[in-house]
């Protein structure tokens, strides 16, 4: 069995209460420590993986360097550990159940009846240790989706009870994160959701070491006491979640309650230092302390739940401590931009990125908004989706090729400017068949994009199906669009550029997935110094 200690999340009384952020935090709190530690989400759902989720049933879907489609909170993962994830990091109720229906046929279970307990719950402990047995972590946080008392999410919790059982006290710990809801009229917090919650964590079997209060309001003594008393905790085990300003505050507030303290003494941990929080204290200065302020559009068509957008909204919180600016999104919805409404809807705007997206709907709206950049030398950055709009637009308006289009929305366009990548043609499945994860792109010398990465060979992550038609290369380029970034292996052009525009990038990549805490990505980080620089320029 692996040397790794793990620490299960899990949640009670209400969804969305944080088990991420917690999870991320403490992962902080314990790699400051110089400990190696990494995250894993385990969702109940059926679904394989979120890839073919629609954003608005479940925010962005987030892709690894291996090119697994996973939850958004392994982005949240990477942002606070600044440690790239995998597809062990993420596993379903889907995923898991189709690995034993697949053993089941095969005849591995020698003609047993396949059953939850032990079939499904064996399956899950083997994804769980699958980390733990590289060797290289210390500890190994498991967040479990979903809420206790969720249908979805027994196999899961049953599996940590098995867990704790197989490992002993000292190698696996669950905190549990629950809701200690304000009532107004009474002017009284409340406890007794948490006590129903841990109640009926208790009935499967599981008694939480560390509770994590999400509250408004700060936790008096009595209250922790009571908590303490009907939960069966410690009192120093009481841990108070107080709503925070930004996400980026939790790890240090984590630490002022000793949150990392109690996980290390009830695991029998010597630590090997005090965490070293300086970096992050220095980014939550940088970003609380803005000298300069920006409002930059967002174009895209889920914008009314801002989850789908999840990693661009924290690259840009990422770039703008980087330039001592606080950037301001203004949500467009690209259904809502017509011709006659653009220049209304634009104007003011101090740079423009129009985000990915699938489908037709909302597309000549983003195109509008392109070209009204284009013209009026706003700063414009296009993310996959983003950057096909922008080569149709240019296609259009400037090479004179009426009606050019993408062949997902148009299939019989004259133009196809956007085509089907020739690896995808034969494709009918959806789930986990685009071209997905890392791939090398070298950069122009000279280019904005070599500039603002500081070298010519990079690495992004891809999501895409549709690429940028080489048959129109050369008359793209001839009139100024210029492809600035190739792939080596299949010519694909990755990254374009506007010659005489002071900042115009479409990129076919994902940077938005590989910018963290520690490291902003270069390209946000450009982008919004060009909207400092053209605000400046404007007043």
């Amino acid at each position: 069995m692996s040397a790794a200690k793990y620490i299960f999340v899990t949640g009670g009384v209400t969804s969305s209460l944080g088990k991420g952020i917690i999870s991320a935090s403490l992962g902080k709190l314990l790699q400051a420590r110089g400990f190696n530690v990494t995250i894993q989400k385990f969702d109940p759902y059926i679904n394989i993986d979120p890839g073919t989720l629609n954003p608005y049933e479940h925010g962005e879907c987030y892709v690894t360097n291996d090119g697994a489609e996973t939850d958004l909170d392994l982005g949240h993962y990477e942002r606070f550990l600044n440690v790239p994830t995998s597809q062990a990091n993420n596993v379903t109720t889907g995923r898991i159940y189709n690995n034993v229906i697949t053993k089941e046929r095969q005849g591995e279970y020698l003609g047993k009846t396949v059953q939850v307990i032990p079939h499904i719950t064996d399956e899950i402990k083997r994804n769980l240790y699958l980390l733990g047995e590289s060797g290289n972590y210390d500890f190994i946080i498991t967040e479990i989706g979903g809420s206790v008392g969720d249908i979805e999410s027994l196999p899961f919790i049953e599996a940590v009870r098995q867990v704790r059982w197989d490992l002993g006290p000292n190698n696996a710990l669950v905190i549990h994160l629950t809701l200690i809801p304000y009532l107004k009229a009474a002017k009284e917090l409340k406890t007794k959701p948490t006590q129903h919650s841990v109640k009926e964590l208790l009935s499967y079997g599981v008694q939480p070491d560390i509770l994590v209060c999400r509250t408004e309001m700060s936790l008096p003594l009595d209250i922790r006491k009571k908590l303490a008393l009907f939960c069966n905790v410690h009192l120093n085990s009481v841990i108070e979640a107080i709503d925070a300003d930004t996400i980026y505050d939790v790890p240090i507030l984590m630490r002022k309650e000793k949150l990392d303290e109690r996980v290390l003494a009830k695991m029998k941990v010597q630590s090997k230092t005090e965490p070293d929080l300086e970096q992050w204290k220095d980014f939550l200065g940088k970003l609380k302390n803005p000298i300069e302020e920006v409002t930059i559009g967002l174009v895209g068509k889920y914008v009314t739940l801002p989850d789908a957008y999840k990693s661009i909204v924290e690259a840009f919180v990422h770039a703008g401590a980087q330039n001592d600016c606080r950037v301001n999104l203004k949500w467009i919805s690209s259904e809502d931009i017509q011709k006659e409404s653009v220049e209304s809807i634009v104007k003011g705007l101090h740079g423009v990125l129009v985000a990915p997206g699938f489908g037709e709907r909302g597309m000549e709206g983003k195109i509008e908004a392109i070209k009204f950049v284009r013209e009026n030398k706003v700063p414009f950055f296009g993310i996959c989706l983003g950057m096909q709009c922008s080569v149709i637009e240019f296609a259009r308006h400037v090479v004179g090729l009426d009606h050019a289009s993408s062949t997902e929305l148009s299939p019989k366009t004259k133009y196809p400017v956007i085509d089907l990548m020739e690896a995808q043609k034969k494709i009918t499945a959806k789930g986990g068949t685009m071209r997905l994860g890392a791939y090398t792109c070298k950069l122009k010398k000279g280019s904005k994009a070599a500039n603002a990465y500081g070298e010519t060979t990079i690495q992004e992550r891809h999501r895409h199906r549709y690429e940028f038609n080489n048959a129109y290369l050369e008359k793209l380029e001839e009139a100024g669009l210029k492809a600035v970034g190739i792939n080596p292996e299949s010519n694909l052009v990755e990254v374009v550029e506007l010659k005489e525009h002071p900042w115009f990038i479409g990129v076919q990549y994902h940077p938005e997935l590989r910018s963290t805490v520690m490291n902003p990505h270069p390209l946000f980080v450009s982008f919004v110094k060009a909207c400092i620089n053209f605000k400046g320029i404007r007043n």
